[in-house]
């Protein structure tokens, strides 16, 4: 029996170690898609360097093409939804797009939350992701971001506090941003943010909350006169951003590469990333003012007429927070905690 079972089990061994080789020879493409143009700073700054230290460091055995503007297909509301399904390997978009799929990292959006520091952000949501985890069990999440945070900026005229927000109809980058501007007094108006130019020239709106480093590849400074920050560059809240890649493309790695993919996702890369979008905001800012446009941050006394009504909206938020089962004032004071202790 020994003699007769031996060669059976050296074959079969052998035959291991051969499909084991096989596969870590294997390379493995996958496709990266997201809905802003190649020369946006989300390609520049971290798709295009991410892919190639990933590939760098898996010894060329993974491959990326990164697909821009949605050249994949469907509308930048459907990326989640793509990595998610499959459709896609690998996605960047906004959480945003798919209002109650994120409850909980909603949070980091909220303008008394975050104040305008993405690196600080950043890392409070890195302390924070075994909270946030529930969020994100569908994908593999490679970066849950910020950037810098949502200046006004304003087709024509100014406003110097509260009231001036009153009447104005200005696109919203997400849910909670809609609530900062019906508290303020005006009309949020939700769309894509590759479709702002088009509703800024044909005057759809009057301005809309995006930061500087969104202003840059849309050519905003071009059709806008006036941008609004509070003081001390403080925002009126921020957009949060997920870069994740579809489980099963992760689980179709050998071990090794699932490391790989791991090693270049979370606080590193999270804290890399948000000094990158805070150092575009003042590049973002040159190219409005060489335009002629005004820059304004509103005085102390005037950001201070903003606290109530941020105020009520992280109540609002805690309340709905709350009818799902999430201890929304617990979260909040511990996104405050967690952005303060990584704040300069």
């Amino acid at each position: 029996m020994k003699l007769t079972r031996l060669p059976a089990l050296g074959l079969a061994t052998a035959f291991g170690a051969l499909m084991a080789a096989g596969a870590q020879a294997q390379d493995f493409q996958f496709s990266i898609h997201h809905f802003l143009s190649p020369k946006a700073p989300v390609q520049t700054l971290l798709l295009e360097p991410w892919a190639k230290s990933v590939e760098e460091a898996s010894g060329g055995r993974i491959h990326f093409e990164i697909f821009p503007s949605m050249a994949l297909g469907g509308a930048p509301p459907e990326l989640y939804s793509q990595v998610r399904d499959g459709v896609v390997d690998l996605a960047w978009t906004l959480p945003g797009y798919t209002p109650g799929t994120f409850p909980r990292l909603e949070v980091f959006e909220l303008p008394d939350v975050h104040g305008g520091d993405a690196r600080a952000t950043n890392l409070a949501i890195q302390d924070m992701m075994g909270d946030l985890a529930e969020d994100f069990k569908d994908v593999h999440p490679i970066l849950v971001h910020v950037h810098a945070g949502n200046a006004l900026h304003l087709a024509s005229g100014s406003i110097d506090g509260v009231a001036g927000f009153k009447g104005l109809k200005v696109r919203s980058p997400s849910r909670t941003g809609a609530w900062v501007l019906e508290e303020l007094g005006a009309e949020p108006v939700a769309m894509p943010v590759p479709a702002l130019p088009q509703a800024l020239s044909k005057k759809v709106v009057d301005g809309a909350l995006v930061p500087f480093e969104v202003a840059i590849p849309l050519g905003l400074s071009e059709l806008t006169e006036t941008t609004i920050e509070l003081d001390q560059g403080h925002r009126f809240g921020t957009s949060t951003f997920l870069f994740a890649m579809n489980k099963d493309a992760w689980a179709s790695l050998p071990p090794d590469l699932q490391k790989v993919i791991d090693d270049h996702s979370g606080a590193a890369l999270a804290e890399e990333m948000g000094a990158a979008w805070n150092e575009i905001e003042p590049v973002g800012v040159k190219m409005a003012e060489e335009a002629g446009n005004s820059v304004i941050a509103l005085s102390p006394e005037a950001s201070a007429e903003f606290d109530a009504p941020f105020s009520a909206v992280a109540a609002r938020w805690t309340k709905e927070a709350d009818g799902l089962g999430i201890d929304g004032d617990a979260l909040i004071e511990k996104a405050r905690t967690a952005v303060a202790s990584h704040s300069e």
